[in-house]
């Protein structure tokens, strides 16, 4: 089937890739490189569980050899750029490439900016907490140790940003719906309501329905954001809106087989200096399918909110606090229908999170602590690791990803058993 994002990915790469002959031949702008330079790097990384999972036959969780090339160009009041990876992923037994990037930003005006293709979306205010952030993400890389940077999954979408005097204003439109990476049963094991039990692949490989690929279906998003002076404060703001759908399949239809659900969202966020340190706030307004909260199959609309603080505290050591609040509305109408569901969500299901980080010998060594704690569901996911830089080329990363809880079908809870140790190791050229 036709597909709208390829085509684009496809334009941009073949643009760059038609170009590449006469860029080494012509005039570069002042500033830019005399050749066009390819740069990138190699990376090992192996993982492993600390524990068995029962009903996952997979003691990896993290085995690859990854090479990753990148380049840009810049021609008068256009750049493009190009990142792509392709790894051996020892986990799942297959050889990938992953688009990282392919794109060309355009500038039609002085106020006026427009990047075309294959790109990684983010704004938001929140440390590993996203609100109004609803562009995709890569949960599966997020919990087998590779770099923060996959964190944040690309997709093929227009970007308009328009810069005024006072404010600005970012949108963002995605022809074909980008999901999130979700755990389905192939790397990790989830906790499935239905089966009232953990589950994993091949039997429970969770395989959605997706939204029909078509112009009414694709997602919008926008930013409208400036910056406000306020005593000695400098103060960032923001509102944010989204259409589009959830971006993990959390909906079930009458059969039972689950897809993602239609979303609407609205919010807003704060960012200031505050005493030594920087402090930021976010709220989310999430309006999904199911307006009355009377149907268990569907998510119930939400209230999110986010409060943060960040201080260096001492040279090199920087300390990060967050508390994080979801609300489901519509509870009393949730109670009624669920059938008195053992996995009912509480209607306020609150989240704490930590970060130490830490720089030493030069910066060569930095040491990072997170942890995520949510004392309604009482489980936890802590995120340790340390980075040794040789030279500039060559790097060490060894962490771990440390999940548990009272109860197996918790959002942390549930990947207990997928609680693993790892290492990588990365050359730069």
């Amino acid at each position: 089937m036709f597909r709208a994002s390829l085509f684009l990915s496809g334009l941009i790469a073949v643009s760059f890739v038609a170009q590449a002959d006469d860029w080494e031949q012509s005039d570069w702008d002042e500033g830019a490189s005399e050749a066009l330079q390819w740069h990138g790097f190699i990376e090992m990384g192996a993982g492993r569980r600390l524990n068995n999972d029962p009903v996952l036959d997979e003691d990896k969780t993290l085995a690859e050899l990854r090479g990753r090339v990148e380049t840009e160009y810049f021609s008068n009041d256009s750049r493009y750029s190009f990142k792509a990876d392709l790894y051996t992923d020892g986990v799942e037994g297959a050889t990938q490439f992953n688009l990282r990037e392919a794109l060309v930003d355009l500038q039609p005006s002085d106020s006026l900016d427009l990047r075309l293709g294959h790109q990684v979306l983010t704004w938001g205010t929140g440390d590993l907490l996203f609100l109004n952030d609803l562009f995709a993400k890569d949960w599966q890389s997020f919990f087998s140790g590779r770099d923060d940077e996959y964190l944040k999954a690309p997709s093929t979408s227009i970007k308009l940003a328009y810069y005024g005097d006072k404010a600005n204003l970012d949108m963002v439109w995605t022809p074909v719906f980008t999901n999130d990476q979700f755990i389905n049963g192939e790397r990790y094991s989830y906790f499935s309501p239905l089966a009232d039990q953990q589950v994993a692949s091949p039997e429970y490989t969770l395989v959605p329905d997706y939204p029909r690929e078509s112009f009414s279906n694709g997602e919008f998003a926008a930013r409208f954001y400036g910056n406000a002076q306020w005593g000695a404060s400098n103060t960032e703001w923001a509102f944010y809106a989204y259409r589009g759908f959830w971006k993990q399949p959390n909906a079930l239809n009458t059969q039972g087989h689950a897809y993602f659900s239609p979303l609407k969202a609205v919010g807003a966020s704060l960012r200031a200096n505050i005493g030594k340190g920087i402090g930021h706030s976010e709220i989310a307004w999430y309006k999904g399918e199911d307006d009355q909260g009377s149907n268990p199959l569907l998510p119930n609309n939400q209230v999110r909110f986010l409060v943060g603080y960040e201080q260096e505290l001492l040279p090199k050591f920087t300390v990060g606090l967050q508390y994080y609040l979801e609300h489901t509305q519509d509870y009393a109408a949730l109670i009624a229908n669920d059938g008195n569901s053992p996995y009912r969500p509480d209607q306020n299901r609150e989240l704490w999170t930590l970060r130490l980080y830490y720089r030493a010998l030069q910066d060569n060594l930095t040491l990072s602590w997170f942890s995520f704690y949510s004392p309604t569901d009482d489980d936890y996911y802590h995120r340790p690791s340390a980075k040794y830089r040789f030279s500039d080329e060559l790097q060490l990363i060894v962490g771990a990803n440390l999940f548990g809880g009272q109860e197996a079908h918790t959002f942390f809870g549930q990947f207990e058993d997928a609680s693993n140790l790892y290492a990588r190791i990365r050359w730069g050229y």
